[in-house]
């Protein structure tokens, strides 16, 4: 049975409602872990900690290592030792740390 197209407007509005709550839940919680971790101390160009970041997802993803299949992480096999330690490709960002 086919919906009308009003009931399908309600619907793609929650929906859309629904995107933009998850959306800001996420922006809050990556922004209070950035804030803890020293970024907003820094002065840095936006543009370059958008790049930063793309290196950060693409190690997570398993761009840069496959560690994908772990959600991120790579076991204590790969890395050679605890599941967190080697995650983090260093980047652009930590160089200027001392400076702001």
């Amino acid at each position: 049975m086919k919906k009308p197209s009003s009931k399908i407007r309600d619907e793609i509005a929650k929906l859309q409602e629904q995107l933009k709550q998850a959306e800001t839940r996420e922006a809050e919680r990556i922004g209070r872990i950035a804030l803890k971790a020293g970024l907003g101390e820094i002065e840095i160009d936006e543009a370059e900690l958008h790049a930063a970041f793309e290196v950060l997802v693409k190690g997570f993803r398993g761009g840069q290592g496959g560690a994908a299949s772990t959600g991120g992480r790579r076991s204590t096999a790969e890395s050679g030792g605890p599941a967190e330690s080697s995650t983090l490709a260093p980047c652009p960002a930590q160089s200027s740390r001392g400076e702001a």
